[in-house]
């Protein structure tokens, strides 16, 4: 077979007159009075091929009966197409190759959807065969910008002075935010590894070892739920520094990620430096601590203005230590009261917000169910505070703090969604920092680290740790884009007093510490460096880069919503054998609840 491949995508109108071979899937068919015409496609492009039987008998002989997504390879003269019959579309579109001489490499059975043509295919059929949704367009561009981007990063890491490490995949179970997976041992049954969900303490062990910085393109492993954005497994470009603070770690992914972004030839362009904003300045404007900074609708808070109010439910919520907040929606005066008391109010609901609020600014004044409960300054006090023009509505939530946060911020998003109010071309990078250390866990007479245990408090906050835990600071730092988590990082704590009283914060005492953490415990008895680092979402920035909803569309080989692999069939059971040596024994499978359909409706 040659070796003289000219990629099908390459031929140009200056290469006139060559001879060439290409080699490629069929990827159209046309028979025009005795000529043959084939576009051969491979990861380049498209090129047009005409079989002239009365020329080159034996290529026409080759080519009969080839079908769509035959392999073959033809060898021929390349022409300059007629100007009548350019293809402005296609970047071949000025060329075709005159076949001399072809042969069918594979023949191809009829694939299960088409593959020439980016029509919807249910994704299940997708999955399933996935080598050949692979071969389509959109998705071989994805795979060649993700290997471009990642390509990019090493590079700038590495001008960074950073050093690319490789950590295992199979370590020791930690308690972090999502179940492991889990590996059993063969040689030390009962005992098992854990997949990582990220290569956290070991990156911190490498700065314990000299070793300043540390970068890795990492694979991580979470078994949780999943959704459009999420994956059981994922990449992430995964750093820690020493001997830095925050405005370090800040310069050094600003410059990482702008780069690779430009280098792969994704959408927009990444200005830097990222705007900041602290987490609590998020939760007050925008109610979620990833706010979509492309269009406005901010929270608003109406507390203080109608403080007095003669509204009940408002003044109920105020006395009770809550908040009333408030957002205008642009244009809101078109959203009837089924829209609001349906599917707004449900968004609402799911945030545990006992109900909503709602008024109209209309050329005639404000009108709604409750106006008559507000005096007139009350209006225009909400009027003010909302930046209410005629045209609009206002949304209200009274409640507790968290909870109006909550509703509103979801209410907000929802709404940007369903009135497009951001710019689908804008990119909105920002850092959100100083998020909060804790959170109330299950249990409410403890907390858990909203990031990790090993992130530093804020210095101003360590006083707070064993009377007032949940108002401390950390000093942790994620970077959202367009209203997406893409990562997060923190400084590291390295003091083992302060280290001991967050774990005391936790309840976890000097032994469990021992247990799960003593060989980190150990090491940073030998001398270590002050650290941070960041790990950010390859395939989120990849999702936002490409305009890609679906964090599918960029992984060769994903997961289902099941977290199956349809192709393979994965996971699957596996042999008694491979059980017996592991020392695994299954249990038996528990029956399945039988329910009786009610009489007179549907089971």
């Amino acid at each position: 077979m040659s070796t003289k491949r000219t990629g099908c995508g390459v031929p140009r109108a200056g290469a006139a007159g060559t001879e060439m071979t290409v080699y490629g899937w069929v990827d159209r068919r046309r028979d025009h009075g005795g000529l043959i015409f084939l576009d051969l496609r491979d990861h380049s492009g498209i090129l047009q091929v005409v079989i002239n039987p009365e020329t080159a008998p034996e290529a026409r002989r080759s080519a009969h009966g080839v079908r769509l997504e035959y392999v073959m390879r033809v060898h021929g003269l390349l022409r300059a197409r007629e100007p009548q019959n350019v293809n402005p579309r296609r970047d071949t579109g000025e060329v075709e190759l005159y076949a001399d001489d072809c042969e069918v490499l594979s023949v191809a059975s009829t694939p299960p959807f088409p593959v020439n043509e980016e029509t919807e295919v249910e994704e299940s059929l997708r999955l399933r065969h996935r080598y050949l949704d692979l071969r389509r367009s959109r998705l071989q561009r994805n795979l060649r910008c993700r290997a471009r981007f990642i390509a990019a990063l090493r590079e700038v890491m590495g001008e960074l002075g950073f050093t690319e490490i490789e950590t295992p995949m199979m370590i020791r179970a930690t308690p972090e935010g999502a179940r492991d997976y889990l590996v059993p041992s063969r040689l030390q049954h009962g005992s098992f590894y854990a997949l990582p969900q990220s290569p956290q303490l070991y990156k911190q062990l490498c700065m314990v070892a000299g070793l300043d910085r540390y970068f890795q393109i990492a694979r991580c492993m979470r078994d949780e739920d999943l959704r459009a954005d999420r994956q059981p497994e994922f990449t992430q470009l995964d750093l820690e520094m020493s001997f830095i603070d925050e405005e370090d770690v800040f310069t050094v992914l600003e410059r990482a990620i702008s780069t690779a972004w430009m280098s792969a030839g994704f959408r927009g362009t990444i200005s830097t430096p990222f705007p900041r904003i602290t987490w609590h300045e998020a939760m007050a404007r925008f109610g979620v601590d990833k706010p979509d900074m492309r269009f406005g609708m901010e929270l608003h808070d109406l507390s203080e203005p109608l403080r007095g109010t003669g509204f009940r439910v408002f003044a109920d919520a105020l006395a009770g230590g809550g908040v009333v907040k408030g957002i205008a929606v642009p244009g809101g005066a078109d959203l009837t009261r089924g829209d609001i008391e349906g599917r707004l109010l449900d968004v609402a609901k799911t945030f545990k917000a006992r109900g909503l609020a709602y008024l109209w600014r209309r050329d005639d004044g404000w009108q709604g169910g409750i106006v008559k409960f507000f005096s007139a300054d009350e209006l225009e006090a909400i009027g003010a505070a909302t930046g209410a023009q005629v045209g609009d509505a206002v949304l209200m939530v009274a409640d507790q703090p968290a909870v109006v946060a909550a509703a509103l911020g979801a209410l907000r998003n929802h709404l940007a969604r369903e009135r497009s109010l951001a710019d689908p071309d804008a990119l909105a990078m920002i850092w959100v920092t100083e998020f909060p250390m804790f959170e109330r866990g299950e249990d409410a007479g403890q907390v858990t680290p909203l990031h990790h245990p090993f992130t530093m408090l804020h210095r101003d906050d360590l006083g707070l740790l064993e009377s007032d835990p949940l108002r401390i600071r950390s000093r942790a730092y994620d970077i959202v884009l367009n209203g997406r988590e893409i990562g997060s990082g923190s400084i590291r704590i390295t003091d083992p007093t302060i280290q001991e009283r967050v774990f005391a914060a936790m309840g976890i005492g000097a032994e469990e510490a021992e247990r799960k953490f003593g060989f980190l415990l150990e090491a940073f008895q030998y001398g270590v460096p002050p650290h941070g680092g960041f790990a950010a979402g390859i395939e989120r920035l990849l999702m936002e880069g490409l305009g890609e909803e679906n964090i599918r569309d960029v992984i060769a080989f994903p997961k289902n919503q099941q977290a199956q692999e349809p192709m393979t069939g994965a996971p699957a059971p596996v042999e008694e054998a491979q059980l017996s040596d592991l020392g695994l024994q299954l249990r038996p499978a528990a029956p399945a609840l039988r329910i009786e359909p009610s009489h007179g409706g549907e089971g």
